[in-house]
């Protein structure tokens, strides 16, 4: 009988001890015994259980400090919707918390019997949000991707989730066959007339719910990183006050789409309609302290997934 790859064998076996710790709740030596291991090694599977994200926790108490703070914002901004998880000091991730709040937000609209309009943006937190979802059968659902799928040299765009969502959630998906910013206004308008790309404009309009990442700005934000935007263009728009970006539109303090060159060239779907749409942001952490605020300030967003400390400054007068 042909033998299971060491490396395989192990992640099998760190699923089987994360299965009874997590969810049939035995001890570590009740797992050493039924595994027949030694305590210590049950103690190591089930941190490689974790390490590998093979285990997915949510928390279903609300915390009444956080759920104090999402009111606040709420009233503050006059928001739709304002969540907000504990934050951790000590971690310096931008993803941890609000990407399993975003999962837990994307899937209750997703179980909607209702078929809806489901707008995706791009970005590391949207993209570890989409990774926490489970399989889903929602073929009574349109999923629509407001920015391009595609990077500069023709690839798939890695943090552009469409495509990762398309694995786990069985529905119809309608990817953006462009890049985030096109060389051009005149070459906006001519892939904008495509067919193709007509669907998704045309979803993009309909939309009943979208979730977005939201950019800092600065020669390393996701943008020139990712290569659309040169480093002389980021500081262009900086001098003329660029605070944030949603999907590559470009916006300054108060929330106000930028006029000039670089906003002509974004190829993605305008952003939805506040007015008949729930538009999530999320975000957290001190580099995206301007750019949230911004986008509230300027209602680009009319809902919020974030943390306490990022909350605390956003109430800031």
């Amino acid at each position: 009988m042909a033998r299971r790859p060491e490396a395989n064998a192990r992640l099998d076996d760190a699923a089987r001890a994360g299965w009874l710790y997590y969810v049939a709740g035995r001890t570590q030596d009740e797992i050493a015994g039924q595994m027949g291991i030694s305590r210590q090694s049950a103690q190591r599977l089930v941190s490689l259980a974790m390490a590998e994200r093979l285990i997915k926790v949510r928390l279903d108490h609300p915390i009444a400090a956080c759920m104090e703070l999402g009111l606040r914002l709420k009233e503050r901004y006059g928001l739709r919707q304002a969540e907000v998880v504990p934050s951790d000091p000590t971690s310096s991730s931008t993803t941890v918390g609000i990407a399993e709040a975003g999962a837990a937000e994307i899937e209750r609209w997703l179980k909607s019997s209702d078929p809806i309009i489901m707008a995706i943006g791009t970005g590391r937190t949207l993209k570890a949000a989409i990774d926490q979802l489970p399989a889903m059968d929602c073929p009574q659902h349109r999923i629509v991707s407001l920015t391009g799928n595609i990077g500069v040299d023709g690839s798939a765009a890695y943090y552009n989730v469409i495509f990762s969502m398309a694995d786990a959630v069985k529905a119809r998906h309608f990817p953006m066959p462009l890049p985030v910013i096109v060389s051009s206004a005149e070459e906006r308008e001519v892939l904008h007339k495509q067919i193709l790309v007509q669907s998704a404009l045309s979803l993009g309009t309909q939309a009943d719910i979208a979730f977005v990442g939201i950019g800092e700005v600065g020669t390393d934000a996701p943008l020139c990183q990712d290569g659309f935007l040169a480093h002389d263009e980021m500081a262009q728009l900086v001098e003329q006050g660029a605070a944030g970006e949603i999907c590559g539109w470009m916006f300054d303090g108060d929330g106000q789409l930028i006029s000039g060159d670089i906003n002509k060239r974004v190829a993605s779907v305008p952003l939805p309609s506040r007015e008949t749409a729930t538009l999530i942001g999320m975000a957290k952490g001190r580099r995206k302290y301007l750019a949230l605020r911004a986008a509230l300030r300027g209602g680009l967003i009319n809902g919020v997934i974030t943390d306490e400390e990022t909350a605390e400054y956003l109430l800031v007068p």
